[in-house]
Parts: structure tokens; C-alpha cells; sequence
């Protein structure tokens, strides 16, 4: 808009302007009336809102691209958040007191100030409170001995700390984890060891200390990555990352025992290649991004939901009979697909599998209608290529028809990047992947994170080596 020069146009006044307007060009034109004025804003309006439709995300933009200012307002529940009325409590066992203490007896009323009587009864009540906490620091005296075969003085670890490292298991494991795991920042923890526990240290030391650990659980995540691989049916989903102030993207690939992340340069080819490094014999669930297409799998499944939502935005802006025609068929489709896979207990084998054909045939019909809308013709497009990935979630019962677990999986990664802003490093991309992939994967199997990681460090110092990756947790322990 600015600079440009409007043509001259006979409105009963010869109206000749220019953007950005001064105050002279604004008094000039109101001084030729009130035609000249009304002509100058209906002008400059309609400008306006021809630019702001040039930056309208389109119906098939990702959300994640979509500046949060453009997003519509959510929808109002439908239904009351929380469990139905008569459900049972959900409170967690008292714990049992670790201290006791009495209280005198009342001699007057603290709401009249009248004498009391003698105490009849008492009320008990538990309080929790952390106490003030204090590092401990301990001197180890390390006997050293000599040895004629090695030919050096030896000594036994001390499982307590790396070596040659000044803090312990404890510190390092429980920074790390509130960085890659819960997304504080690094100033943050600073600051929380500082005033809370009256723990001194640098942004550096810690840095180095989970670069140090990283490095040594780096088998834990090729670990997680070949468990993803070999997995039945694998959910994928990538998202913007930041590396030294160039884009780089934050790959999740997750089962429901394991999460393994990934930064790369690439958010095509390149950066699944590197991952899927043979055929991948499972179902791979996805949202509708092209670049998956190149990977050898057994069979693929789209997520409906990200159909269903883009359905939804046209709906905001085409009310065409072609669309509206379109739109019905398709979700009817769809949802019918859903209904079958619900009732796959309810139907015989033999009726199933004829409502499964039938799915089939409405799906190739609805490809080749020769739609007219320019919306319906974009979606049969994509539809084409991705027809025998619609419904693989009715052939395989335990496959779902969302990517729901993937984009569940990488919202922890979102949160900490919102408060880190990425990495500075490659180095730091490294450890980011490695350790954001060991705590996730800690929960999903049920383990304490920082248990496990100390108890890994210790079996390090003494053997040289790290233990298994600990399997899912089972009930009795």
C-alpha cells in the first residue's frame, strides 16, 4: 500500500492521492467536499481488507502456522468438565506422620474470651510441609593402593558421583529433569537451587554436567529408537525447532511404551531416511504431511480428525451447493468407517467384512465424481493419494484413527521450547533429544525418572557399563 500512487478518478470531484496520506494531502481533500472525503475512505477500506485477505490462512494451512491472533475462539464445552456426580473420590491415602506434636489446652474462649471447661475431646490433624532443605556436602576418604601389575596406585569408586565430578547423581539427574523434562529454564533452576536449597552454581556447570550424563545414556536412546522401529504400529509427528537462530524441526516418533525424538535440518526426506533405516513392518499413523509418503511400510493410516477439522474451516467460508454436496458424503463416509470399527464386536465376521467392502466402493465412487468446487477438487486430490490409508484403522483393531498419542507426546516438547526457545548447538540439539527421550519414555513405562537415572549412574561408576533400559512397570512392582 504505501508509496503507491491511486489513479485519477472522476467521482463529480477530481480525487488524486497518494499513500501514505499527510496532514496537507488530508486537509486538501476534505476541502473539496464531502464526496471527495467519503470516496477517499470507502477507497482506502477496501484497500485495507484486500490486504488482510492476502495474509487469511487458508483452509488446508497447519494450525502450527497459523498465528494465534488469526485462530478462531475454542468452542464452549458442551458438558461439564469432570466426572459424573456419584462417582468415586479420587483423593490420595493420607500419609502416615512423621512427627507429633501436642498443643496446651485452652484456659479462655478465643472467640469471647469466657473460661473454658476441661478438654473433653481432641481433633487430630495432618499438615504437610517441606522442610527447609540444605545441601550436604561429604568429604570421602579413598584408600589408595599400590599395584606391582598395573603398575599405578588404584582405588575403589565412589558410585556417589561421576568421576572427577563435584556434583552428585542426585543434583544432576534432578536438574536435568526439570530442563528436559518439565521445561524449566536453566536461570530458573539456578535460581530454585539458590534460594530454596541454598545450592550455588553456574548455567555452565550444569550445562556440563548433562552434557556429561547425556553422553552416557546415549545407548538408552539408540535403545528407544530400535524398540519405536520394531513396534506394531508407530505414530509420527514433527514440529519447529530452533538450533543457533536456524529452523530446524523437532521429529516425535511414539508407541505407547516409548518416545523417541529427533532434531534435524530437515523436515522432509533426509530426516526419515536417517531414522526408518530399513522397512518399517508395522502400521505408520500420520497426519497428512507428503513427506511420510517415502517410507517403506507395511501400511499406513491418516489421521480423520485432521479431516474432520479442515471439513470444519471450509465450512467457515464456502456454502456452496458443490461444497456443501461434497462435504455430506465424505463425512457420512467417515463416520460410518468410525461406527464399523466401534461395533466390531457387535457384527459377525462374514457381515463385517461386506460393510468393509462396501466402504470401499463409496470411497472409489466419491473419487471419481468429477467435483466442480475448487475446495472439493483440492481435498479428492489428496484424498487420491492417500485412499489406502483412510481406513486401515477398520482392518487392524488396535491401530486408531488418530494421531492423537503423537501430537499428545510431542505437546511436553512444544512447552519446553516455548521457555527455551531451542538450542544454541548442535551439541545442545543432541542432549536435548536424548534426555527429552529417556524421561518421557521413564513415565510411559512407570518409572520414577530420577530413581531410575541414579541407580543407572551408580551401576556405571562401579561396572564401567550401563544396565538395561528398564521395561514397562508392572502393577505388583
Amino acid at each position: 500500500m504505501h508509496g503507491v500512487k491511486t489513479p485519477k478518478i472522476q467521482t463529480g470531484t477530481r480525487v488524486d492521492f497518494t499513500l501514505p496520506l499527510s496532514r496537507a494531502d488530508a486537509e486538501r481533500i476534505i476541502a473539496m467536499g464531502s464526496e471527495a472525503t467519503i470516496f477517499v475512505m470507502l477507497e482506502l477500506s477496501a484497500r485495507l481488507m484486500k490486504e488482510d485477505a492476502k495474509h487469511e490462512p487458508s483452509p488446508s494451512t497447519p494450525s502450527g502456522m497459523v498465528p494465534v491472533y488469526a485462530k478462531p475462539s475454542a468452542k464452549k464445552r458442551s458438558k461439564r468438565p469432570g466426572a459424573k456426580r456419584g462417582h468415586p473420590g479420587s483423593r490420595r491415602k493420607p500419609p502416615e506422620p512423621t512427627r507429633r506434636e501436642e498443643h496446651p489446652p485452652l484456659k479462655t474462649c478465643p472467640d469471647c474470651g469466657g473460661e473454658v471447661g476441661p478438654v473433653t475431646e481432641r481433633r487430630f490433624r495432618l499438615i504437610e510441609e517441606i522442610v527447609e532443605t540444605r545441601p550436604e556436602v561429604t568429604e570421602h576418604s579413598i584408600p589408595r593402593h599400590w599395584c606391582p601389575k598395573c603398575r599405578k596406585l588404584v582405588e575403589p569408586p565412589v558410585v556417589d558421583a561421576l568421576p572427577g565430578a563435584r556434583f552428585g547423581h542426585r543434583v544432576t539427574t534432578l536438574t536435568a529433569w526439570l530442563h528436559y523434562g518439565l521445561g524449566m529454564t536453566i536461570s530458573q533452576i539456578v535460581e530454585v537451587l539458590d534460594k530454596s536449597m541454598r545450592f550455588e552454581v553456574s548455567q555452565g556447570g550444569l550445562v556440563d554436567a548433562w552434557q556429561r550424563i547425556a553422553g552416557i545414556f546415549e545407548s538408552w536412546h539408540d535403545q528407544i529408537g530400535e524398540t519405536v522401529r520394531k513396534s506394531g504400529k508407530l505414530h509420527a509427528d514433527e514440529t519447529g525447532w530452533r538450533v543457533n537462530g536456524r529452523t530446524h524441526w523437532l521429529w516425535c516418533f511414539t508407541t505407547d511404551r516409548a518416545t523417541y525424538y529427533m532434531i534435524d535440518r530437515s523436515r522432509g526426506s533426509p530426516a526419515l531416511t536417517k531414522f526408518f533405516t530399513e522397512t518399517f513392518d508395522g502400521v505408520l499413523i500420520t497426519d497428512f504431511w507428503s513427506a511420510y509418503n517415502i517410507v517403506d511400510c507395511a501400511a499406513r493410516q491418516a489421521c480423520l480428525p485432521h479431516l474432520f477439522r479442515e471439513l470444519e474451516k471450509v465450512d467457515a467460508e464456502d456454502d456452496s451447493p458443490g461444497w456443501i454436496a461434497f462435504r455430506k458424503k465424505l463425512k457420512r463416509l467417515l463416520r460410518d468407517a468410525v461406527r464399523l470399527d466401534a461395533r466390531r464386536g457387535e457384527l459377525s465376521v462374514e457381515r463385517f467384512a461386506l460393510r468393509r467392502r462396501l466402504l470401499d466402493r463409496r470411497r472409489d465412487e466419491l473419487l471419481q465424481t468429477p467435483w466442480e468446487n475448487a475446495n472439493a477438487r483440492r481435498l479428492i486430490k489428496r484424498l487420491r493419494r492417500y485412499c489406502d490409508a483412510l481406513f486401515t484403522f477398520v482392518d487392524h483393531a488396535e491401530v486408531p484413527c488418530d494421531n492423537n498419542r503423537a501430537e499428545r507426546e510431542i505437546r511436553p516438547a512444544v512447552i519446553i521450547r516455548k521457555n527455551s526457545l531451542g538450542n544454541r548447538s548442535a551439541k545442545g540439539a543432541h542432549v536435548q533429544s536424548i534426555l527429552m527421550s529417556i524421561y518421557r519414555t521413564l513415565k510411559l513405562r512407570g518409572h520414577d525418572p530420577l530413581a531410575t537415572l541414579v541407580a543407572g549412574l551408580q551401576h556405571y561408576v562401579r561396572t564401567g557399563e550401563l544396565p538395561a533400559l528398564p521395561d514397562t512397570k508392572t502393577s505388583d512392582g
